[in-house]
């Protein structure tokens, strides 16, 4: 067998290595040539898709919640419950104290109650903060926020606003105002401006034991803060607004108070000679949702529990808590 002749040359890792060299200068070059026509740091692209990354919704202003149950002026608790001034001392300082609702997560959701009695007359205040957070990366905090709070408002039996439409004529989405880009108004809580509360709902006008976990928010949201009807709440028959549709205090949507809000108010029959009135003002500032719940209950010959004067009180509150936000 005749040998292959010898020829002198690189090694094989001398031989590799100008390969490598040779490859580099090249790709080198070709991306040289390509960077020229399009910088890499003028486009946003999706490394998976090829394609233009979609834009992150903005977070929402609050991070974090104040503590509820010292966010309440005393002199506002003096005059929210009365009936505490007659308490030995003990009793009314553990009244202006309140009861912290039991959470899980104190920068997602807080409340308080404060509750006064007499023989005649029981007052109870109660406060529900709740930060709601979007996980979905299109879907801003604020307008997560704004779905929740209308689904309070619906349930509350308070219809919606008229939203006109845009300078172009296209439909607006009721959860935001804001025009649909679809050309239509979004689904989810669009949906429900057409549909009365279906039976089951929970009634997030007077707060309560467990919330309902909002649509879009995770698993595990803190329980024991205030959110429906309130455990022990009295029965019999109730009348929304009862007898104040004539002067302006029937339910309705306030306009003076955080982002959007509204008020309930709530006249019931308790047994055969005691009546309850339940004020709740609910508001949202940018992805925090206050409301602030108010309740009066009168036995035997006092009156029914005045609706200025309860909706009066419940509002200058809600307005305290307003600021406390903007600080």
């Amino acid at each position: 067998m005749q040998r292959k002749r010898y020829a002198p040359g690189r090694t094989g890792s001398a031989a590799r290595t100008a390969v490598v060299l040779a490859l580099g200068l090249g790709l080198g070059a070709g991306l040289t040539a390509c960077s020229a026509g399009a910088p890499a740091d003028d486009i946003a692209v999706d490394a998976k898709a090829g394609q233009a990354a979609a834009p992150v919704a903005p977070p929402g202003r609050y991070r974090t919640l104040f503590e509820p149950c010292g966010a309440v002026p005393q002199a506002t608790l003096k005059d929210l419950l009365p009936g505490a001034a007659a308490l030995p001392d003990a009793e009314r300082d553990k009244a202006y104290r309140g009861v912290a609702a039991v959470t899980y997560d104190t920068d997602r959701r807080v409340g308080c109650t404060w509750r006064a009695d007499t023989p005649d007359t029981s007052h109870r205040l109660s406060l529900d903060i709740e930060r709601v957070v979007s996980y979905d990366a299109a879907v801003s905090d604020d307008d997560r926020a704004q779905e929740v709070y209308v689904r309070k408002q619906l349930a509350a039996g308070i219809p919606l606003p008229t939203v006109p439409p845009t300078a172009t004529g296209g439909p607006t989405d009721p959860a935001t105002g804001a025009p649909s880009a679809t050309g239509k108004p979004a689904e989810g809580v669009s949906a429900l401006a057409g549909k009365a509360p279906s039976a089951g709902t929970p009634a997030t006008s007077a707060p309560a034991g467990t919330p309902t976990t909002p649509t879009g928010t995770p698993t595990g949201t803190p329980t024991g803060t205030p959110s429906g009807t309130p455990s022990g709440a009295p029965t019999g028959s109730a009348t929304p607004g009862a007898g104040s549709a004539a002067t302006g205090l029937e339910p309705r949507v306030l306009d003076d108070l955080g982002d959007v809000a509204y008020l309930d108010d709530v006249l019931s029959t308790v047994g055969a000679n005691s009546r309850e009135r339940a004020v709740s003002v609910v508001f949202r500032t940018s992805n925090v949702i206050v409301t602030v719940w108010y309740r009066e209950q009168t036995t035997g010959s006092a009156e029914a529990p005045d609706s200025a004067e309860l909706q009066g009180k419940a509002r200058n509150l809600a307005r305290q808590l307003a600021e406390r936000l903007e600080e």
